[in-house]
């Protein structure tokens, strides 16, 4: 089975049975793996193992979306990458970047999968993201090999206060998109070890029902193993850390005239292969 890590009252979850059913990871391994979901990215190898030894008598709960908490609740480091789909540069006027246009969003924006949004503003704005999260760090990784480093991927929204963004010279990226709630990912961490499709899924966000966003991810300019090796070669890497790899074209602020969020949108967030986020506005 594809391996799923969750997390559901703060302890870490199989999600197994076609989505189904959740397995606490604690209780099923006797202890040998930990119930922090933090604890268990860093052994991702010997936990995928362990997952395909999972049983039905090991279930514990049905899975339901709406009462898991955010898979990776304590990230070391959170990054994120602008401009990195070539319909969004084309749509916000802007060359293609030579490398990847990276800032850092905060521990505190993150949001379960389901948490609702607080909208701050006249100017905020979704962005659906394909989210990597991190399992073996390093410094130095090579490209080749950078997909051994993930444990997987999650769908993501990297939520923008485009007033507080562009406010200063030069622009506020980092605090723009990391006021409370701002950062759902999930709603688990999804292992890509075996999907031949990796970079090439499909994303789509909606807001009340109309598609907003539609791409493969292939049009990123930037891929993930790209992505990870840039990074780790300027900033070591810990198991853990979250990698928002950017938004593509379709964004409220890139609309003739623009259409930002308002309370009560609901956004939806999907990524092929992963799962749903499904986020209120309030």
């Amino acid at each position: 089975m594809t391996l799923r890590l969750a997390s559901l009252n703060g302890r870490a979850q199989l999600v197994v049975a076609d989505q189904d059913w959740l397995v606490d990871i604690e209780h099923a391994s006797n202890g040998r793996f930990s119930s922090d979901p933090m604890v268990c990215l860093s052994c991702w190898g010997e936990l995928r193992d362990f997952s395909r030894t999972i049983s039905d008598a090991m279930f514990s709960s049905r899975a339901d979306v709406a009462t898991l908490d955010c898979p990776v609740p304590r990230p070391r480091q959170m990054f994120a990458v602008g401009l990195n789909y070539k319909e969004h540069a084309r749509e916000m006027g802007s060359p293609l970047p030579a490398t990847p246009l990276t800032f850092a969003k905060f521990e505190s924006a993150l949001n379960t999968p389901t948490g609702d949004i607080p909208i701050v503003g006249e100017t905020c704005d979704y962005e659906a993201e394909t989210v990597i999260i991190i399992a073996v760090g390093g410094r130095d990784i090579a490209e080749s090999s950078a997909w051994e480093h993930v444990a997987g991927l999650c769908a993501g929204q990297d939520i923008s206060d485009r007033t507080l963004q562009y406010s200063g010279v030069p622009p506020q990226f980092s605090l723009g998109k990391s006021r409370k709630g701002f950062a759902p990912i999930g709603p688990w961490v999804c292992d890509m070890s075996e999907n031949k499709s990796r970079d090439a899924l499909r994303m789509t966000c909606t807001v009340n029902g109309e598609v907003r966003q539609q791409t493969s991810t292939d049009d990123m300019i930037f891929d993930a193993a790209q992505i990870v090796s840039y990074l780790s070669n300027i900033c070591e890497l810990f198991s853990g850390d979250i990698i928002f790899t950017g938004t593509p074209a379709g964004v409220g602020h890139g609309r003739k005239p623009p259409v930002y969020l308002k309370r009560g949108d609901e956004i939806v967030t999907t990524l092929e292969g992963v799962g749903s986020l499904r986020n209120r506005c309030v």
